[in-house]
């Protein structure tokens, strides 16, 4: 924050400032990595795809969820956010037979949610206001003959006032929720909308225990860049009741230009996102949730820390005196600074003359500029607030409106008799301040203060004139000089305060998450046999490399990768990685999900899944080889079993069914004679024909078997193995992975080529099998030459060959 040395900022409700390290992190992201249009297919744009849903369970990550209970709708704001909630929640009109819905908000909303109120209208609903004193006063229980009512009501408020920093209870939402409280009385089943901008700037929320349904946030409010970037967590019990007319780019599975046709896409986000979302600035979000771990620790202890600095400065300015015991600030709170569950780091006040009258905001405003004091004056989006402090009545601002019109009005309001200006002072997150900053901004603060009193009185004099300070210690003292209040209150005030804050304004460093896998990082060598677990062969696919921002790294982006040779030892319980030039490095094969392991929540083709990160020791064997950062990661043992499964259509309780870091299917076969048949094909655009087994291992199976005729094998509808049933899922469609010669990482278009010309302009080559969990205590193997029966797709079994010689064998 070197660009901010000799300014006092104090405006983070308006806005966070950004550190120097989140630009340098993104900026060096985007110098690395081509990201492309994430509507399109091509490997940059996949990339750009990967690393937006890797930011949407980050998002998640921080706010305690998964996408279990919540979806992500990036918007481009949370006022975005919030008119995209009007439009699609699923209201029910008045003059129709059911009970109509209601639209109720409390007074102390931000404008975004009170302007709610004019899509409502348009949609014949009633919008009601209602007090926070109200909501504590409401009945608690609907009448029994109207409590089976479905018609859905919607209940905004905010988790913590943009005006005065006020933390509203959030117990509020299951109480709202369940019926135990009900804003007003009316039939039918109430939904939350959770104002969060404001709240989660400074403070951490557990949506894994507030389940509200809506939550708008904008991410400028947390990390001061990207700007014009927001989000809707959308609890996705309310999600499929949601409705929406238009539909943009992106949105749409199918539709016709020539008739009313329109299919929407299945996932919610997609569905909701119109047009390609700011993916550069997503990508962005990345890098400053890293930013705000490696810098503050963490939410808490920026609730903390900014609560403490708050409740500093609100005990001096409380206590801040004219020579006759006048107070020189009026604060306008709901609390008294004791405790940051219910009070928020916002102070909002008026500066006052010695015979206790507002002073204009002008004035204000100019003291502050000439300190450098960058501070918010007026009422902050919220007139509701305002009016309520201010005892301003709805006649007031209406009297007043034609004033306030005019061409001068902006000045003309601070010279209103009736109407009462405010100014703000916000201290939103611990990142700015160290201790030494914090020291001086407050202090200059203060100065500024006393200033605003000192030189504008009542009267219209400028001189200065004698201020006597009432200090926290109860101790009267007598300042004329600017120089002596800074150092008095500097080591009578500050150091007293800041000695019991020493430990929330020292940085703390944690480890970044890492996640999103894809592609897994194959780990058999050539063997003779080989365990079969639950999710295929043992240990086989459990491990990916991610890149920095945990998206998994193919091929396709780094074909160095298939330089890289595993080995699995399992006597000794360790896999072993290889690469020329490189110290060998092992990998113990125990989970390590029970110790300080970071884990992380992502996706592997639209599954969810739960990986670790390996340790920095071997993510820099990784990053040196490769010459980029990088990671590697393993699938959690937890949920192997119950996140990423493979509902197949044709398997039998295919719901049981799980996978590794696989994108289809546990096993790939491919078949000897299919790879002999294309391999003429191939040879015939080489000038140096390839080795059958170079091309068996440029298709990458984990089952290879021998059988009498080519591609026979996509006939085949099940194959038993010894005691093992696999069941066929579908054939293979191969990429441009298989152009990678796997012993040197050297491209060659031909072999795609040659495959899409033998197969008829197809790119399928070898099917993938799955089979039902093991029942038995005792693992099975699968064994080199084993003899392969496999069934057609006409359920006809194929009868065993009379002699050994024409068996299929794998």
């Amino acid at each position: 924050f070197v660009w901010i040395l000799g300014i006092t900022y104090l405006d983070h409700a308006g806005s966070a400032l950004f550190p120097e390290s989140l630009l340098k992190a993104f900026t060096d992201d985007l110098r690395n990595n081509v990201y492309g249009n994430p509507h399109s297919q091509n490997i940059s744009s996949k990339l750009t795809y990967d690393t937006i849903e890797h930011v949407r369970y980050r998002i998640l990550q921080h706010f305690h969820t998964t996408a279990e209970d919540y979806t992500i709708i990036f918007t481009s704001g949370c006022t975005a956010a919030i008119k995209l909630i009007a439009e699609s929640f699923p209201w029910i009109p008045e003059g129709t037979k059911e009970p109509s819905s209601r639209f109720c908000y409390l007074t102390d909303s931000h404008t975004s949610v009170v302007g709610m109120r004019g899509i409502t209208a348009s949609m014949n609903v009633l919008s009601v206001p209602i007090t926070p004193q109200e909501v504590l006063l409401a009945e608690s229980r609907l009448p029994a003959e109207e409590q089976n009512c479905m018609t859905p009501h919607l209940f905004s408020y905010p988790a913590q006032s943009n005006f005065s920093g006020t933390k509203y209870p959030l117990s509020w939402i299951q109480d709202i929720k369940s019926g135990k409280l009900c804003p007003i009385k009316a039939p039918g089943k109430w939904f939350v909308l959770l104002d969060a901008a404001s709240y989660v700037s400074s403070s951490p929320l557990d949506l894994g225990v507030h389940q509200a349904d809506f939550i708008p946030i904008s991410f400028y409010k947390i990390f001061g860049f990207p700007t014009g970037l927001g989000a809707l967590l959308v609890n996705n019990r309310i999600a499929p009741l949601l409705r929406k007319t238009y539909f943009g780019g992106g949105t749409a599975a199918a539709y016709l230009a020539g008739e009313d046709f329109y299919f929407p896409r299945k996932s919610i986000s997609e569905r909701f996102e119109d047009g390609t979302v700011s993916f550069l600035d997503i990508i962005a979000l990345k890098h400053g949730f890293d930013v705000l771990e490696k810098l503050t620790g963490g939410m808490e202890k920026i609730k903390q820390h900014t609560f403490a600095l708050a409740h500093y400065t609100y005990t001096v300015l409380s206590n801040l005196k004219y020579a006759n015991g006048a107070p020189v600030v009026r604060i306008y709170s709901d609390t008294d600074f004791s405790s940051p569950d219910v009070q928020g780091p916002i102070i909002n006040f008026n500066v006052l003359d010695e015979n206790g009258e507002v002073l204009g905001f002008s004035q204000v405003d100019k003291m502050a500029s000439l300190h450098n004091i960058h501070v918010r004056t007026g009422c902050f989006c919220n007139t509701g607030a305002c009016q309520m402090h201010l005892d301003i009545s709805n006649e007031d601002i209406q009297r007043n409106l034609q004033i306030l019109l005019s061409p001068k009005g902006i000045n003309k309001i601070a010279f209103f008799l009736d109407f009462k200006i405010t100014i703000c002072v916000a201290l939103e997150t611990d990142v700015l301040f160290m201790r030494k900053n914090v020291c001086e901004s407050r202090d200059n603060m203060l100065v500024w203060a006393i200033g605003c009193k000192e030189c504008y009185r009542s009267d219209g004099r400028t001189d200065s004139k004698e201020v006597n300070v009432f200090c926290c210690k109860g101790i009267w003292r007598n300042y004329s000089q600017p120089n002596q209040k800074l150092q008095w209150w500097r080591f009578s005030l500050m150091e007293s305060f800041l000695y019991s804050m020493n430990l929330l304004m020292q940085p703390t460093f944690s480890k970044p998450t890492f996640s999103k896998p894809l592609y897994p990082f194959l780990i058999l060598s050539q063997v003779t046999e080989w365990p079969v677990g639950n999710q295929g062969l043992l240990y086989d696919r459990n491990w990916m490399v991610v890149n920095q921002n945990g998206v998994c790294m193919t091929q396709k982006q780094e074909p160095k990768l298939c330089l890289i040779k595993p080995s699995i030892d399992l006597k000794q319980k360790i896999m072993v990685i290889q690469a020329e030039g490189m110290d060998p490095i092992c990998v113990s094969l125990e989970d390590n999900t029970e110790k300080e392991a970071v884990v992380c929540e992502s996706k592997v083709c639209s599954h969810r899944v739960k990986t670790y990160d390996c340790g920095e020791r071997i993510a820099g064997w990784f990053s040196m080889f490769l010459g980029r950062p990088c990671h590697l990661i393993r699938q959690s043992s937890d949920m192997k079993n119950k996140s990423h499964q493979k509902n197949t259509k044709g398997l039998s309780s295919a719901k049981n069914i799980s996978l590794s870091l696989v994108n289809e299917a546990q096993y790939l076969l491919i078949n000897v004679a299919s790879i002999l048949q294309l391999k003429e094909h191939i040879s015939a655009r080489l000038e140096k024909p390839l080795e059958i087994e170079e091309i068996i291992q440029r298709f990458r199976a984990n089952i290879v078997i021998s059988a009498p005729e080519s591609f026979e094998e996509e006939e085949w509808a099940e194959i038993s193995v010894g005691a093992l049933q696999f069941q066929v899922v579908g054939p293979c469609s191969r990429c441009q992975i298989i152009c990678i010669d796997q012993q040197s990482g050297e491209r060659n278009k031909e072999i795609l080529q040659s495959l899409s010309a033998a197969r008829g302009r197809k790119t399928n080559f070898g099917i993938y099998l799955m089979n039902q969990p093991l029942h038995s205590s005792f693992s099975d193997v699968l064994s080199v030459g084993s003899q392969v029966l496999p069934v057609l797709k006409e359920n006809t079994e194929i009868q065993p060959p009379t002699s050994s010689e024409e068996k299929c064998s794998g």
